[in-house]
């Protein structure tokens, strides 16, 4: 289905407090886009004004063009998948994906053919005649997309429709319903807390914080060139350092300061602070001897060691006082640590980012509402 594009012009939802400020965002048709953000953060907000289960206290929803600020929900051509899924417990599974049609004005024979077709786009048409409880986890979830995407809808709205799975089932369907989009075509919009989520899937997405959107972009860029130390700290595991800019050289090149050491980083020292923060990705520390030479070394101490699997967790106390963390690979490449080994670490310019903000994404900093 063509169409689909979903734009939002200052939209603004106020209960208490304000749970959506002031959000401009345009989502291309047949894009998939995330909301990324905590608890409280305005994304579910923002995903039920889109669905029209709230009205805003101002602002316009348009989708594809038309005005649907005030339309109600059934008149939209958007449909939901929540958390919960909200199944028929006493439906089998081809009637609750068939509910939707028989409200309509379909004949039986294409009630009949589009059923059996949403059914066999997820893989469940041997389970047709089962009901939710005779279902797993993940197949529960394919029901809830089947019924939803049996409507034809222009938009789907998805609620951390994954957030009441196991964490491998959960891997596992995030790599289906991307692929599952792609052959469908349609528009998703997809609400959650799971940074893992959002990078594996989304064409776009956008970090929120207390209502507003902070940064927006593909999964690379914001993962690579997040906008402050919020979206750094959030967006997977950052090593955050205080610092103090000590010289700014061409481009976005900077030296800083940690404790007695002095660091070249190649990005972020045209807009930071002259107190800002340092910040660089586990995987991109690099353990060394003790007593290496050359810049962008720092002298410190293994503290703990967590074993991951594939990879190795390595907590590092650093002579100025940070705790920071590198992942090294368990590829029979790396030489042997153990705790209390003093090392040097390796903080490359151009994996090192100097950033404005505070030093983590705390939950105060969010409302209370969703």
């Amino acid at each position: 289905m063509s169409g689909g594009q979903i734009d939002l012009i200052s939209l603004t939802k106020r209960f208490v407090e304000v749970a959506v400020d002031n959000v401009d965002l345009t989502v291309s048709s047949g894009e998939f886009f995330s909301l990324l953000g905590p608890s409280g953060c305005g994304k579910t907000t923002t995903l039920r004004l889109i669905a029209g289960f709230e009205q805003p206290t101002s602002g316009r929803v348009l989708l594809d063009g038309a005005d649907v600020t005030h339309t109600a929900p059934n008149k939209r051509k958007v449909n939901t998948v929540f958390q919960s899924y909200a199944l028929f417990p006493f439906l089998s599974v081809y009637d609750n994906v068939a509910f939707g049609l028989r409200n309509s004005d379909a004949g039986k024979a294409t009630i009949r053919a589009k059923v059996h077709q949403m059914l066999e786009l997820v893989g469940l048409t041997q389970y047709e005649k089962r009901r939710p409880a005779q279902l797993s986890g993940g197949q529960q979830q394919r029901v809830a997309l089947a019924r939803a995407l049996v409507l034809d809808p222009a938009v789907l709205l998805l609620d951390e429709p994954l957030g009441a799975l196991d964490a491998k089932l959960r891997r596992s369907l995030k790599v289906e319903l991307k692929a599952l989009q792609e052959r469908v075509g349609i528009t998703f919009l997809y609400v959650t807390h799971d940074q893992e989520e959002a990078l594996t899937m989304s064409d776009r997405l956008a970090v929120m914080r207390a209502g507003k959107i902070v940064q927006m972009g593909g999964p690379h860029e914001i993962y690579d060139e997040p906008a402050d130390t919020y979206v750094a700290d959030f967006l997977g595991v950052s090593n955050l350092m205080a610092v103090t800019v000590a010289e700014r050289g061409p481009g976005q090149k900077c030296t800083v300061r940690l404790g007695e050491s002095v660091l070249a980083a190649d990005h972020g020292g045209t807009d930071a602070p002259d107190l800002a923060h340092a910040v660089i990705r586990p995987e991109r520390v690099r353990i060394e001897q003790f007593g290496s030479l050359g810049p962008n070394r720092v002298p410190g101490m293994i503290e703990r060691l967590v074993y991951l699997g594939s990879a190795t967790q390595v907590i590092i106390r650093l002579a100025p006082g940070q705790q920071i963390q590198a992942l090294v690979q368990n590829d029979g490449s790396a030489a042997e640590l153990s705790q209390g080994t003093p090392v040097h670490v390796h903080l490359a310019p151009d994996a090192l980012r100097v950033l404005a903000g505070e030093e983590v994404a705390r939950d105060e900093d969010v409302l209370e509402v969703a």
